[in-house]
């Protein structure tokens, strides 16, 4: 079937004349079935030898704390519950406007699959980054961890603190 001559707007813009693309679609769908094309979402396509096509769970995914993150006159200060965590299994990253915490929290007991009735508390790596509303004084903050509980007291930086400055002379 010969092709019309593309209007002088769609070789400007680079658009399709839908009649077009309807027919390249369902040539497309004929050759190659949808199952092919689009692989289902948190899936991935990975060939095999068997099968043109094999279907395979993906890596799982870190987990995400909930985090509370609230200012007092002279302070930011991040809560999360963290659970089951050492505190030297937590590794923190701050800097001026941004903070990172990230962990792992693992099983400690061997129970068969099968055992289980119900399976709901989370075990492996999580992490999250908060952006700070304002800069921080990263030297000057801390973390502590009490009965589970991680807060993070950053202070603020006041920008409009003012201090005079003495020349000396030689």
């Amino acid at each position: 079937m010969p092709k019309n001559k593309r209007s002088f707007f769609e070789r400007l813009t680079g658009a399709t004349n839908i009649d077009d693309y309807e027919e390249e679609t369902e040539t497309r769908e004929r050759v190659q079935p949808r199952m092919e094309r689009e692989p289902v979402r948190g899936r991935k396509v990975v060939p095999n030898q068997n099968t043109a096509t094999a279907w395979v769970e993906e890596e799982p995914e870190e987990g995400q704390l909930t985090v509370d993150l609230f200012q007092t006159p002279s302070e930011l200060i991040i809560k999360t519950m963290i659970p089951g965590v050492h505190p030297e299994d937590l590794d923190i990253s701050i800097t001026r406007d941004m903070v990172t915490i990230r962990g792992t929290r693992e099983e400690s007991s061997e129970i068969i699959e099968a055992d289980y009735f119900q399976r709901e508390l989370y075990w492996g790596s999580f992490s999250r980054t908060v952006l700070l509303p304002q800069e921080i004084d990263v030297e000057n903050a801390e973390a502590v961890e009490k009965h589970g509980m991680l807060t993070i007291k950053m202070p603020k930086l006041d920008k409009s603190r003012e201090t005079k400055l003495k020349v000396k002379s030689s």
